[in-house]
């Protein structure tokens, strides 16, 4: 079986060689603006090696022309999103772009400087925050910022701030209301199976190239190294919340369920300037991504940028973001705000117009497209959503995955599904042959289809794969969308080289910062309740370094824990937070921790071997485009 990428067919020529929709040339000219310095080498080091390195994707400045096997607008953005350093936003803000998927935003402050998403990994906010100091005057951190939930915008803070420092009073760490309760959901609870599945959507597995990853349409791409997390010391929690930090008036805007399900705007009123998070980007985002999250508020996404253009727009003489390049100047602040509002509308509204028709899901995204007033403007291009999976998305908001109809409604498993296929095919030889007609028509998402039952019936069957990959990497390079390229391409190397390794995945950066309830939580989700039927027990948790007691239950095959103990527990257990975070990420065991002497129990010993004793094991890369 050929394993190497192969060429653009010339179905896909017809789409990559065509002609470019016009698009605002002074997108190149925002981006660029400011520019003050650029690392030194380009290269980052972090925990696993080299974390970013800025000349893995060189190819895309030597031609400004795409190459066949990219989307000519996707590769314009490719080429926006190559632009990197240090910028001056205006007198007192500067941005680092380029050195992560995200900015980090620097604010001058009286006495140091006011962070704003310190990127997803400690090496490349410490860089950027390095390069900073070197050409602006060295200055402490006093505050951090996080816009919302979301890893690249909290993951890299021990790379500009300390727990130490925090714990002291030097460094506040500000964030909207339930910021810690979104991101143990989003990243701790469904972390193992989100984390495998954003492989997918931004490919950091794949070869930089013009046949492999070029861009994650809201950014460059994901570092690679692991997160950290610092809980916040002080929640935002309503609109119109004005603070003072390090001397700067900061007044803020709570847009819960949009972008992500804790994020905030926040103006500053003596400047003018508006920073918008990830509400506001330079491309339609996500409803809801294929990386797997909640379904997003498309409706209530709108009605916020509708309210922060009401609230600020017209004092807003600057507009910056957690991603891409700002806009200068009310007019452009405005118009930009407008459509941006006006696209999570238009997207929201068509999809429920539809579905009140008695469309399903995947007919209406057949059916809505983007009229003129979006189409040409890049901001509005789905480089990192895509329409079709938004479309899908509103309608889950509202009436789930389920299209109504009962022969969706209890579906049988892939595996089992393919098989049946294939044997009405004819059988294998048959399913092939029709699929590699497909083929030669250009007809690839029926080719996907296609193999797929016959990869998921037979994973052995090499042709199958074969077919299915090369259908794969032509739906890769004709795809607008950076994700849906990341995953198509993702898909047809593990189809052709297999999954990666699976090892045990442990997701310690969060921990750390998690509560005891939180902590309980992630424990829970591991239960093996098949081995706990009629087991009951009840422990009393004390923190010794917290001042807590939390009752942990054991019951109808479920843990759950409360912060009021237990009269009389089956067994106390004393601990200190380290521990208990050991045991929560598998470093450790409650009889390592007793006979190490850093756990103390009293009452019955099978209490607590009960309870934390039948923990299952996550593993990392489980298969998806095969059984």
């Amino acid at each position: 079986m050929s394993i190497e990428p192969k060429g653009a067919s010339s179905h896909t020529r017809q789409i990559t060689e065509g002609p470019l929709a016009a698009m605002d040339p002074k997108d190149f000219d925002r981006a660029s603006r400011g520019l003050i310095a650029q690392h030194p080498t380009g290269q980052i080091e972090g925990a696993w090696g080299v974390a970013w390195d800025v000349s893995r994707y060189a190819f895309i400045d030597e031609s400004e022309s795409n190459p066949n096997t990219v989307h000519p607008s996707l590769w314009r953005q490719a080429r926006l999103n190559n632009i990197h350093g240090l910028f001056e936003v205006a007198p007192g803000v500067w941005q680092a772009r380029g050195y992560d998927i995200s900015n980090i935003t620097f604010i001058a402050g009286e006495t140091g400087w006011i962070v704003i998403d310190p990127l997803t990994v400690e090496g490349c906010a410490r860089e950027c925050l390095a390069l900073a100091n070197t050409h602006l005057g060295e200055r402490p951190v006093t505050a951090v910022i996080y816009t919302h939930s979301h890893t690249d915008h909290f993951g890299g803070v021990l790379g500009v701030t300390s727990r130490e420092a925090v714990e002291r009073g030097d460094c506040r760490v500000i964030a909207p209301e339930h910021f810690l309760r979104e991101t143990v959901n989003e990243n701790v609870i469904a972390g193992h199976a989100m984390t495998r599945r954003a492989i997918y959507q931004f490919g950091p597995l794949l070869p930089p190239g013009p046949r492999g990853h070029v861009d994650c349409g809201l950014g460059k791409a994901i570092p690679i190294s692991p997160p950290g997390l610092l809980a916040p010391t002080e929640d935002i929690t309503h609109t119109g919340q004005e603070l003072v930090v390090d001397g700067v008036r900061i007044v803020f805007q709570l847009t819960p369920e949009a972008e992500a399900p804790a994020e905030m705007n926040f103006f500053f009123p003596d400047h003018g300037w508006l920073c918008m998070a990830e509400n506001c980007s330079h491309n339609m985002h996500n409803l809801i991504p294929i990386r797997g999250a909640q379904a997003r508020d498309a409706l209530a996404w709108s009605k916020y940028i509708g309210e922060a253009r009401d609230l600020f727009g017209g004092r807003a003489e600057l507009m910056f973001a957690s991603h891409h390049w700002p806009r200068w100047g009310r007019d452009d602040v405005d118009s930009f705000l407008r459509k941006q509002r006006d696209m999570y509308r238009y997207i929201h509204d068509q999809t429920m117009r539809w579905a009140n028709h008695g469309e399903t899901p995947t007919e209406i995204a057949e059916r809505v497209t983007l009229p003129p007033e979006f189409a040409n403007e890049a901001h509005t291009t789905g480089y990192y959503g895509h329409l079709a999976h938004n479309v899908k998305a509103v309608y889950q908001r509202y009436l789930s995955w389920y299209d109504g109809n009962p022969a969706n409604l209890w579906r049988l498993p892939p595996t089992e599904l393919a098989s049946r296929y294939v044997a009405l095919a004819g059988g294998p030889d048959a399913a092939i042959a029709a699929a590699r007609s497909a083929y030669e028509n250009g007809d690839y998402r029926w080719v996907a289809e296609l193999a797929g039952h016959l990869v998921f019936s037979d994973p052995g069957h090499v042709e199958a794969r074969q077919l299915q990959a090369d259908a794969f990497e032509q739906l890769g390079y004709q795809s607008e969308s950076a994700t849906f390229r990341n995953a198509y391409l993702t898909g047809a190397q593990e189809l052709r080289h297999g999954h990666p390794p699976r090892r045990a995945a442990v997701r310690r950066g969060y921990l750390d910062a998690m509560t005891v309830d939180q902590l309980i939580d992630s424990i829970a989700v591991r239960l093996r309740s098949e081995d706990v039927d009629g087991r009951r027990w009840v422990i009393n948790l004390e923190l010794t370094d917290r001042a807590e007691i939390w009752r942990v239950e054991l019951s109808n095959r479920t843990i759950s824990a409360s912060p009021f103990p237990a009269a009389s527990p089956d067994a106390t257990v004393r601990l200190a937070h380290v521990s208990l975070v050991e045991i929560a990420s598998g470093e450790s065991t409650p009889d390592t921790l007793l006979d190490a002497g850093r756990l103390d129990l009293s009452g019955a010993p099978e209490a607590l071997a009960e309870v934390f004793g039948h923990l299952d094991v996550f593993e990392s890369m489980f298969p998806i485009v095969e059984p």
